[in-house]
């Protein structure tokens, strides 16, 4: 038997630990009780996740911390899909961690943003509250336009209750992505130049200049759809100030990016001597489908170094300049960049002229690549994986991913099993060290896409299990002739 004394020491040494994992503030649900308390609150953020995947125990920090933040304002919870399978099942959880948003117990909408403390705590805190804020006062609109985001603000003086209504059922469906208010109060209006009823979009104050308006007016009919693509086409202006929170805003552009030590909170005047200078240039190149955008270069260091193969060091004091078109082309100015804005016309009269040569992060081309897998890197994604003739299942893998790791046997009894069939190529490439072309989104490693001959703009996802079966299974399904081949390959 323990002596008492001992056995109180063992508790006490027990207690932190136990005050620890109590001290979480994700709510932990489960099938017996999911429904029950999604229902319990208006808005809730769910993580569905699996204890051994390496992506959910990275970001399970990060998603701590955002609830801790969030305390009183908004719930995050998580669910266990080791445990609760049926409700993971339910709602078509296939990839982890992920996330989804619930209102009044329903499903509402994925979280697809960045998975970090910051990106979580700013989108939940505008699926809080009212989605469009009553303004009463001048002091009251001045206060919600002051902002470091665009406010849309609809002013409704002869109190139309058909118009406020639409306006308010615009602003619920679009809250995640803008920031709405409006008010009934005469004069309002008139103090931005609007005589009637309307819709004003505000651009951050600290955005200000010369070469743009700052408040757009929109006059139209008012509902969702009209609303959506009236912000969508003026919210960011000629050249946004973009953050990790807004990217995926920009994607499917065609983007020149400044980079360079940009602060609005330290050093407004010196973050807007830079852009002046990037606008003054755009403004002449705005209409050729390119758009622009300043960033702080420190917040998007890795990025530079890892996409552009540019540091910290590189371009003095003066910005790095990049871009990058909606297919996943990559170009970098080298020439300093100049306060007359001369270099930056050059690189730009480059890029249309299509002198410039694209950055590619590749890997160097293999010596020897006659193996059952065949390795491919960046330089020769377009010869392998493109090629017309072969059909080929290229693996997309991280070297630090232990699911990848356990796959590589099998894979390469794969390639054995269908070693006598020179119309299929089997293959892999370093996610992590390789750009990866357009069209294959990689969202977990490893990640497996069939590329058929003929039709290399249509890869379809692997979706399966990772054995062998399976994977021949898939092959025979996607050949043009509904099966790989009999007799040019080794039986299971």
């Amino acid at each position: 038997m323990v002596p008492s004394c001992a056995l109180l020491l063992l508790r006490l040494c027990a207690l932190p630990s136990a005050l620890a994992a109590a001290a979480s503030d994700v709510l932990v649900l489960r099938d017996s009780d999911f429904d029950n308390s999604v229902e319990d609150h208006e808005t809730i953020l769910v993580d569905f996740f699996l204890p051994r995947c390496a992506h959910c125990q990275k970001f399970a920090p990060e998603y701590e911390r955002a609830a801790t933040r969030l305390k009183g304002t908004a719930i995050l919870a998580k669910v266990d899909c080791s445990t609760s399978s049926k409700t993971c099942k339910r709602f078509g959880i296939k990839r982890y961690p992920t996330l989804k948003v619930f209102r009044n117990g329903k499903e509402f909408a994925i979280y697809d943003r960045s998975h970090s403390e910051e990106g979580i705590v700013h989108y939940m805190q505008k699926q809080t509250g009212p989605s469009s804020v009553v303004l009463h006062s001048k002091e009251d609109l001045d206060a919600f336009i002051n902002h470091s985001d665009a406010s849309v603000v609809g002013f409704f003086p002869n109190g139309s209750n058909t118009h406020l209504v639409e306006f308010q059922k615009a602003a619920s469906t679009l809250r995640e992505n803008y920031r709405f208010a409006h008010t009934v109060e005469p004069g309002l209006g008139l103090l931005h130049g609007l005589e009637a009823e309307g819709v004003l979009l505000f651009r951050p104050p600290r955005l200000s200049s010369i070469f743009e308006e700052s408040v757009k007016k929109y006059t139209g009919p008012i509902n969702t759809s009209t609303l959506r693509r009236f912000i969508k086409h003026n919210i960011f202006g000629i050249c946004p100030h973009v953050t990790k929170e807004n990217r995926e805003k920009l994607k499917g552009r065609d983007l020149l990016t400044a980079y360079y030590d940009l602060d609005y909170v330290r050093d407004p005047k010196g973050s807007n001597y830079w852009r002046n200078r990037v606008l003054k240039v755009a403004v002449q190149f705005q209409s050729r489908g390119l758009s622009f955008a300043v960033a702080n270069r420190r917040e998007f260091e890795r990025e530079l170094e890892e996409d552009f193969g540019l540091d910290q060091l590189d371009g003095g004091g003066f910005p790095l300049v990049t871009i990058r078109t909606r297919e996943g082309h990559k170009y970098s100015m080298r020439e300093e960049f100049t306060p007359d804005g001369k270099a930056l016309t050059r690189f730009l009269e480059d890029y249309f002229a299509g002198r410039l040569k694209r950055y590619l992060k590749s890997q160097p081309v293999p010596e020897y690549n006659k193996s059952l897998v065949q390795t491919v890197v960046a330089e020769t994604f377009e010869e392998i994986v493109s090629d017309p003739e072969k059909d080929v299942l290229i693996q997309l893998y991280a070297p630090w991913c232990g699911h990848c790791k356990n796959l590589e046997p099998k894979y390469n009894e794969l390639a054995e099993q269908l070693s006598g069939d020179p119309s299929i190529v089997i293959a892999r490439m370093d996610a992590t060290a390789n750009d990866i072309p357009s069209g294959y989104d990689v969202d977990g490693f490893p990640t497996i896409y069939f590329v058929p001959a003929r039709k290399k703009h249509k890869p379809v996802k692997y979706e399966g299990e990772l054995n062998v079966k399976d994977l021949l299974k898939f092959l025979r399904k996607q050949s043009p002739q509904g099966k790989v081949q009999s007799g040019t390959r080794k039986e299971l």
